[in-house]
């Protein structure tokens, strides 16, 4: 059974890597060729207190947010929030033994009092996340090599009041540009996008013709991203890039579709047509049927009368 580790401080990190303590205690910039794991790497599992953003090439392991594997197939750049728990596991397709690149952490009392301590939240590649890495064209990766550069330099200089202000529009910079490759990451996937698509409406299908949803209730997005196997921050975004609709939104939109096809005939009241859809309370279908059609229930009913 794997420990659980929990690195409160950059340097926990350092100390567990096997290499030479922060330069500021905050922010660091590490060479990911330095760091040592142990040798029996699955044993290794922790929680981080702080972001750490991955530029990385020839990974040899299998990352794992919970039992969520990290899809490093062809992808460089990876983005970590605080609080995650991360565990390792051997990589059959890697060979080397000789990853190579960096790791920026950044504790959020870095951010304190700045824009990005609230913003950093808005960015859904942190929450992953998206599992699967980004990928870089080798000019876009030597952009963020760059940044990331940048960054290490300012820290290593003497720190004076401007220090901690261009460090934090440097890191939003990347986080930016990282915002605007992933995008263009989901679009230029649409083939496998909408196969899951395709999928996602054959799941939701299921649900609310499964007489079991009388007793289980509405499907939550976490209900529905776990059966197609994704997370449900990656399958939203996917969905709004494909749809520009949540997964919530495709949920409440196949109420709707069912409950327009229980109304067009008068063999159900209100109520039971609320009940067979997931509802506790008749109310609340008819709240979200209004809000959905600008029509009540009885009012969609009447149209076909």
């Amino acid at each position: 059974m794997k420990d659980l580790k929990h690195f409160k401080k950059v340097s926990d990190y350092h100390k567990q890597a096997n290499i030479a303590a922060p330069e500021h205690p905050l922010i660091s910039l590490v060479d990911y060729s330095q760091v040592q794991y142990p040798s029996n790497i699955e044993s290794l599992k922790w929680k981080q207190d702080y972001y750490t953003i991955g530029l990385k090439r020839n990974v040899p392991y299998k990352f794992f947010y919970g039992q969520q594997e990290y899809d490093f197939d062809e992808g460089v750049m990876t983005f970590i929030a605080p609080n995650q728990i991360m565990s390792l596991g051997e990589n059959p397709n890697i060979k080397t033994n000789t990853p190579s690149g960096w790791l920026l952490l950044v504790h959020p009392d870095f951010l304190w009092n700045s824009s990005l301590a609230k913003t950093i939240k808005q960015y859904e590649f942190f929450g992953y996340t998206v599992n699967e890495a980004l990928f870089l064209s080798e000019k876009e990766e030597q952009m963020m090599l760059n940044i990331l550069m940048q960054i290490q330099g300012e820290y290593q200089s003497n720190i004076d009041k401007f220090s901690q202000k261009i460090i934090i529009a440097q890191i939003e910079l990347l986080l930016n540009y990282a915002e605007r490759f992933y995008e263009r990451q989901f679009i230029t996937r649409n083939i496998s996008n909408h196969q899951i698509l395709s999928q996602l409406k054959k799941v939701l299908a299921e649900y609310f013709n499964d007489d079991q949803i009388i007793d289980n209730g509405i499907p939550t997005v976490q209900d529905v991203a776990d059966r197609l196997n994704l997370s449900p921050n990656y399958l939203s975004s996917m969905l709004k890039s494909l749809t520009g609709q949540s997964t919530q939104q495709h949920i409440h939109n196949t109420i709707i579709e069912k409950a327009k096809e229980q109304l067009a005939t008068p063999l159900l009241s209100i109520s039971e047509i609320a009940y067979n859809l997931g509802f506790e309370h008749p109310a609340s279908f008819t709240k979200l049927f209004k809000n959905k059609t600008d029509m009540s229930p009885s009012e969609f009913r009447k149209t076909y009368n």
